[in-house]
């Protein structure tokens, strides 16, 4: 059963780095300048104000046995309550979200942090997690994603030109903020004359990894009328698992739009994985989104500064990198934004907030 969401408010950011290797820092000290600029932006002090702090983050990405011991010192939080989520996060937010809303907490920070440049063979990592037979079979993680992609791509009559706008034109969005290294000018021909790693993705369908961390801070209405918050009016998150198809998000869609009482006709700005080119359109159509539609008209704002294929992907910390992005969005004038993560390949999980000011 799904009942009315009573208010939370984001009442400060802060991040570093997003950069394809920070060299001069540790992931531990990448979170600490992260959560130094969300304090500083909001007054916020951590070891007074903050009552819960929520970790995202996962073992096999550090390369750290019970990495979460590390945790609680970069972002003020020693000897205080700490939980850690193994998952993206965006999945934080909804758990920090949900102490507030269960009284456990008034204010609540969230971080999430990726330093993939430190990872030597980072698909061997993502094999781990997948299906031991495919590891037998030599298939690797785009290989499973050509097949998704072309099923999706059947299914709904899109073209390998449709995916190549995706990327010509989120490339070119990346241009408007400050978080994109790999923003650039590139035409749909110059997508189309790549050759493909994987039918019928080339390398300039997948988004690049990147070192950065961001820091969230959450508040109950009480705390966030005090401030200028971005409230979240609704929240979920799913797994589920269908070629072709993200069931995750249809399901959790349904459960925020609901909780949220809104269409996504109704939202300014959509704010959705991208790391492959296919799964914008793929995630659009799960969210309710007609992905013909936007690629015949383009009047809805999906990515407007670039997603991660600008941006690059910061593993556990790719959605909160869309949310960054909604909430500048939001106080650039626009009224709402639907953010939408996933976990990656191999993984069926993905997340949905509706938020609004």
């Amino acid at each position: 059963m799904v009942t009315k969401l009573e208010k939370v408010g984001i009442i400060g950011a802060g991040w570093y780095g997003f950069r394809p290797q920070v060299k001069d820092l540790s992931f531990r000290e990448m979170v600490f300048e992260a959560a130094s600029r969300a304090y500083e932006s909001s007054g916020i002090d951590p070891r007074k104000d903050v009552d819960t702090f929520v970790s995202c983050q996962e073992d096999f990405w550090e390369g750290i046995s019970i990495a979460d011991e590390f945790a609680p010192d970069p972002i003020g939080g020693a000897m205080r309550p700490t939980m850690t989520v193994p998952g993206d996060g965006i999945q934080g937010i909804i758990h920090g979200a949900m102490q507030i809303l269960s009284g456990v907490s008034k204010v609540t920070v969230v971080e999430s942090h990726a330093k993939p440049s430190d990872i030597e063979k980072i698909d061997k990592i993502i094999e781990l997690g997948m299906d031991p037979l495919f590891s037998r079979l030599g298939v690797n993680v785009n290989f499973l994603a050509g097949l998704d992609a072309t099923k999706f791509m059947k299914n709904y009559g899109i073209k390998r030109e449709d995916l190549a706008e995706v990327v010509s034109r989120n490339l070119s969005s990346g241009f408007k903020t400050p978080r994109s290294s790999f923003a650039s000018k590139v035409s749909v021909e110059d997508v189309l004359s790549q050759d493909f790693l994987v039918y019928p993705l080339s390398t300039m369908d997948i988004a690049k990894y990147v070192d950065a961390s961001i820091v969230f801070i959450l508040a109950s209405e009480e705390i966030a009328r005090k401030y200028d918050p971005v409230w979240i009016e609704g929240m979920s998150f799913s797994t589920a698992e269908k070629l072709g198809e993200a069931e995750y998000l249809s399901i959790a869609s349904r459960q925020a739009y609901k909780m949220a009482n809104v269409k996504p006709s109704q939202v300014d700005g959509i704010f959705v994985d991208d790391r492959y080119s296919y799964k914008e359109l793929q995630h659009l159509e799960a969210l309710g989104i007609s992905s013909k539609e936007f690629l015949r008209d383009q009047n809805i704002e999906v990515n407007p500064y670039g997603g991660h294929l600008a941006k690059g992907v910061p593993l556990e910390a790719s959605g909160l990198s869309l949310l960054l992005d909604a909430v500048d969005f939001i106080e650039e004038g626009h009224e709402s934004a639907i953010v939408a993560s996933w976990r990656g390949i191999p993984t069926y999980t993905g997340s949905v907030l509706v938020v609004r000011k």
